[in-house]
């Protein structure tokens, strides 16, 4: 009795995982279901175990990448959908979906490639016009980003948002007629937006109009006076006019807002130079580099004082690091040339006269490059939702 009761229980718990796996095996109608109820988690789960008992299946890969996109695992979401593209590539709008997980993730170069699959395959669809517009403009290549920007634009002609990354892509090609002509019906829509007026003088001070860049940012600031970066760029372009005094009023507002913003300390510092206020000049060049090491200006700026004070070695230091940071910039070789021949250092006079002989003008940084150093940084608006 006891060795067939015994028997009896091993063959019930040997059955009892088959039974139960099977009655409680998950059906993609099952999976959908719980993804419709916001069951994401569990959606989750059960197409990853659909998923692992047909590993053939692409469609089980593909919605599974839908429920991670919507709980936001945009990278275990991308994964799932190229494992789905490898299985079937003419699945339909995993493509999109793959190119939307990329974009969502920042990685807008590798979201290029299937966008333009999913542009493929529907060619007139403004969204994803839109969105290749978009990640090219993330990955900084603005020449590509335009013509699908400029589309979207027209399909959307009431979309600031859009008309401003159009506008931001113009002026990073030196487009200036288009980013002008885009902040004007940014303008006209909003006559009250600060940001369009700022792009304005960014890109009329590109284009040498430089007055009437002052006046665009005079308009900034005037709508919004708090508005970031406002008081830097008009004071650097008071600053290029070389109208000092109210420059470096403008630089002084930024630094109660921003104390270490290392662009404003250089540039107050210089207007204090060119005013012949040394001592003031000095601490303000000393905190700017110290903060930021790169900004050529302030090591311009020591570097002369140093030579003014007869420290000729930390002068051939200073303008040598500037050399550097802006090799084709002629007046620093003319006054590194200068500082030699006065050390009595012929040989190494002429070399960097020869430099300053071969290039035809000084660096010509406008307010784009001193506001927008790093183009990448001013990311596009959020993509729209994945398709369902």
């Amino acid at each position: 009795m006891n060795k067939a009761r015994s028997l009896s229980i091993l063959v019930a718990a040997a059955l009892l995982p088959l039974s139960c796996t099977h009655a409680q095996a998950p059906t993609p109608a099952a999976a959908a279901e719980l993804a419709s109820q916001g069951r994401l988690p569990e959606a989750e789960q059960a197409w990853r175990a659909i998923a692992a008992a047909n590993p053939r299946d692409a469609r089980a890969y593909a919605s599974l990448g839908v429920v991670l996109s919507k709980e936001a695992n945009y990278g275990q979401a991308a994964l799932a959908y190229r494992r789905a593209l490898a299985l079937n590539p003419h699945l339909s709008g995993i493509q999109l979906n793959l190119g939307l997980a990329e974009f969502k993730q920042g990685r807008f170069a590798q979201a290029v490639v299937p966008l333009k699959a999913a542009l493929a395959a529907d060619p007139s669809s403004i969204q994803i016009k839109t969105l290749l517009g978009m990640a090219y403009y993330g990955a900084s290549d603005f020449p590509k980003a335009i013509p699908y920007l400029q589309s979207a634009v027209a399909a959307d002609p009431q979309n600031q948002e859009l008309r401003w990354v159009l506008a931001r892509s113009c002026i990073n090609t030196k487009d200036f007629k288009c980013a002008l002509l885009q902040d004007q019906e940014i303008i006209k829509a909003d006559p009250d937006s600060a940001q369009a007026h700022m792009l304005a003088g960014e890109a009329l001070d590109a284009d040498r109009r430089t007055s009437e860049a002052v006046t665009e940012f005079q308009a900034a600031e005037k709508v919004s006076p708090n508005e970031p970066n406002v008081h830097f760029g008009l004071g650097y372009l008071l600053w290029e006019q070389k109208r000092y005094q109210e420059a470096e009023q403008e630089f002084a507002v930024h630094l109660k807002n921003d104390p270490n913003d290392a662009r404003s300390l250089a540039y107050l510092a210089d207007c204090d130079l060119q005013q012949n206020r040394r001592d003031d000049a000095v601490p303000l060049i000393e905190k700017a580099i110290g903060i930021e090491p790169g900004i050529a200006l302030a090591h311009i700026d020591l570097g002369t004082i140093d030579a003014d004070t007869g420290k000729n070695d930390a002068a051939v230091r200073e303008l040598t690091i500037a050399a550097k940071l802006t090799p084709n910039d002629v007046n620093i070789h003319w006054r590194l040339g200068r500082l030699y021949r006065s050390m009595g250092n012929r040989e190494l006079a002429e070399a960097e006269f020869a430099k300053a002989r071969n290039l035809t003008q000084a660096a010509d940084d406008s307010l784009i490059d001193k506001m927008n150093p790093h183009p990448a940084a001013a990311q596009p608006p959020a993509a729209p939702p994945a398709a369902k």
